[in-house]
């Protein structure tokens, strides 16, 4: 695998010990194999299911999830390359200005080695709970987008919009990186469309034996907005199981088949990849790191 093809791994939030020292090994052992970056899906809460009886939900409270940002804050200090991408962080749901100070914070903490993976979410559940409207979440966070990049790169700023009342006031300390790169998320068309107006990278999840039309896509989304794949680039999130309810979704759960994957995104022009290792009927982190060290293995990574 060449150097400038990213492969990184999904931290499976939901399969893992909550436990401090089974999660910082499972990071310094993901850098120690080669793996170039770690990701962390978003939830702040799951949906109780008594009063739902009809919920459609990919998740509900029994799922566990981390809180992207602190988890990131603690693995920083645990690992020296690895770099940490939100996959995606529900940004609507947020207030902005707190996010921008939570994330500047993580950057400096980990050297900047940071990446902010945005998407709009779909439970409405959570905005409720978080006191942030679902509609209009989209026209939200674009103007999030915009506002988070003057805050990590401007010494004070002043907004007056309908989404942000900010007078005269700014960060400190700034971030390492003026501003941290912001990737968006999610394979819908205005995902695809947001990412290449607005994004630093998209980070959808297409199965592989889609790679070619997602790539065409992109470009199509790239075209339209005036921009260059130097400009956005992209990282696929790969399934190497099968998730249940999702069929033909993932691979075939060996390592073979992963570092096939791995090939074919670098080969229609990707700038990276990520292997979530979840649905495969683990139930330690050990056992993902088993799978990753073997997928490891044949592509060759160097720590």
């Amino acid at each position: 695998m060449t150097k400038s093809f990213r492969v990184g791994v999904v931290f499976p939030q939901t399969e893992i010990e909550a436990d401090a020292k089974v999660i910082g090994h499972y990071a310094q052992a993901v850098e120690g194999m080669g793996y170039s970056h770690l990701v962390a899906y978003d939830h702040v809460l799951g949906a109780g299911l008594a009063t739902r009886p009809d919920f459609k939900g990919f998740y509900t409270y029994k799922d566990s999830f981390h809180e992207p940002l602190t988890l990131f804050s603690y693995l920083a200090g645990l690992t020296k390359k690895l770099t940490f991408m939100s996959g995606v962080v529900v940004l609507p749901q947020r207030q902005t200005a707190l996010f921008a100070k939570q994330a500047a914070n993580v950057d400096i903490f980990c050297g900047g080695r940071l990446r902010i993976g945005v998407g709009v979410g779909w439970n409405d559940i959570e905005y409720e709970a978080l006191g942030m409207p679902f509609a209009g979440r989209g026209a939200r966070m674009d103007d999030q987008i915009r506002v988070l990049r003057r805050l990590w790169t401007e010494p004070t700023i002043t907004e007056d919009g309908p989404f942000h009342k900010i007078t005269d006031a700014g960060l400190n300390p700034l971030p390492i990186q003026r501003p941290i790169p912001i990737w968006v998320g999610g394979f819908s068309e205005a995902a695809v469309n947001r990412a290449a107006r607005l994004g630093d990278g998209w980070f959808p999840a297409f199965n592989t034996n889609e790679a070619e039309k997602g790539m065409a896509m992109f470009d199509a989304a790239l075209k339209k907005a005036g921009r260059t794949r130097s400009q956005v680039q992209i990282e696929n999130n790969v399934l190497v199981g099968q998730r249940g309810n999702l069929p033909d979704w993932g691979g075939d759960g060996t390592a073979d088949s992963a570092a096939r994957d791995a090939e074919v995104w670098r080969n229609v022009g990707a700038d990276g990849m990520s292997f979530d290792t979840t649905y495969m009927g683990f139930k330690s982190a050990d056992q993902h790191l088993e799978m990753l060290r073997r997928i490891a293995g044949n592509l060759n990574l160097k720590a």
